[in-house]
């Protein structure tokens, strides 16, 4: 038995185990007695307004969540609640809805990890996913998209391990793990099963890295053949961005390492409309946090009440379906749909003119 497979198996379980929690089957017309405690980190930028947002529409749809709030940010350290405070809410509620934290340039402390990186490796939130999908009513060149990217994010090139070697000299390390790879490459399988996607596409430059991303495209590989069903291709990454650009519609499911992933999200986030219109999450085996898909604070829209609120509500119906309270989950994203497609409501990214409290309640005037 090879080395690979070895890992497979050890990670078996903690990988099933986080995709099982993704969506769940209750009856869309069922409520749900009692109420659920989530973790809700606003995030900078306009992170704070898109969250008041969803305050909004959760009081007027009656949701039964109620939010712990705590304000996480590395641009702002002296308001920000300490790491381990926020770590153990999530801990204790096992789900988050979080808003975009700003990463500056540099570090005030030396530190090389970010508060981002820090959330995900405290909690193991080794698989992010972004599903993104054409929406009617958002004009765009590409139409009928829907592919998901699935994103490592633990380790690869965000693994904060650089020094100066000699004055002007760096060097960054890469690291990448066969249990890491293997972990989110059966994941990504996974999904696929569990949705019904025919296709999962593993991103690398093992051209290139051939140490690094080899090891992370023959993970890929093993695991594939343990589900001769789906599809399996292999594609370069810089090949991937053009593919992407020209022909979205031949994707399916994504698994990618860090880098890449970061990447090919912001870029299918802008065939689909822009970061104001993707949701995400990412995943551990304990844990789910939704945040938008694109990770952009939209510093310089601060105040000015012209921020997109639909990724942060779609994120709010994805965790809402997530608990099982699927009977809001679906109301809210059909009064979503229904501002997006009228077409009379549209913030300035949409080509519109609305605010966000325009389009936050028109969202609550076509909640049913």
């Amino acid at each position: 038995m090879s080395f690979l497979t070895r890992n497979v198996l050890r990670t078996l379980i903690q990988s099933s185990s986080a995709v099982r929690g993704i969506h769940t089957t209750k009856a869309l017309n069922e409520k749900t007695e009692g109420r659920t405690t989530c973790t809700m980190i606003p995030g900078d930028g306009v992170g704070p307004e898109l969250m008041y947002a969803v305050s909004e529409v959760f009081k007027a749809a009656d949701v039964p969540v109620d939010f712990e709030t705590y304000f996480l940010s590395e641009v702002n350290p002296t308001l920000s609640a300490p790491l381990d405070d926020v770590a153990k809410s999530i801990n204790k509620n096992r789900i988050c809805l979080k808003g975009i934290l700003a990463t500056p340039d540099y570090s005030r402390t030396g530190e090389l990890q970010t508060l981002n990186m820090k959330l995900r490796n405290e909690l193991d939130l080794y698989a992010n996913v972004v599903h993104v999908q054409s929406l009617e009513g958002v004009n765009t060149r590409h139409k009928n998209i829907d592919c998901v990217i699935i994103r490592e994010q633990t380790e690869g090139e965000f693994s904060a391990l650089e020094h100066e070697t000699i004055p002007g000299v760096i060097e960054c390390l890469k690291v990448i793990t066969a249990q890491k790879s293997a972990r989110i490459a059966k994941f990504a399988f996974d999904y696929a099963t569990k949705h019904n996607r025919k296709k999962v596409t593993c991103v690398h430059k093992a051209n290139i890295m051939k140490l690094g991303d080899g090891l992370f495209l023959r993970s890929c590989e093993e695991i594939a053949k343990l589900y001769p069903r789906i599809q399996f291709e292999k594609m370069i990454v810089d090949n991937t961005t053009m593919q992407l650009v020209s022909n979205p519609n031949q994707f399916d499911v994504m698994v990618a390492p860090n880098l890449y992933g970061n990447i090919i999200d912001n870029i299918a986030c802008g065939l689909v409309g822009g970061a104001g219109v993707v949701a995400g999450a990412s995943y551990s085996a304990e844990h789910a946090v939704f945040e938008p898909g694109a990770r952009h604070t939209f510093a310089e829209g601060v105040g000015k009440n012209i921020a997109n609120p639909a990724a942060i509500l779609l994120c709010s119906s994805k965790m809402l379906r997530h608990v099982n309270l699927m009977y809001y989950s679906q109301m809210i994203f059909s009064a979503i749909q229904n501002v997006l497609k009228s077409g009379k409501v549209r913030t300035k990214d949409l080509g519109g003119q609305a605010t966000t409290h325009e389009f936050t309640v028109a969202v609550i005037h076509n909640l049913k």
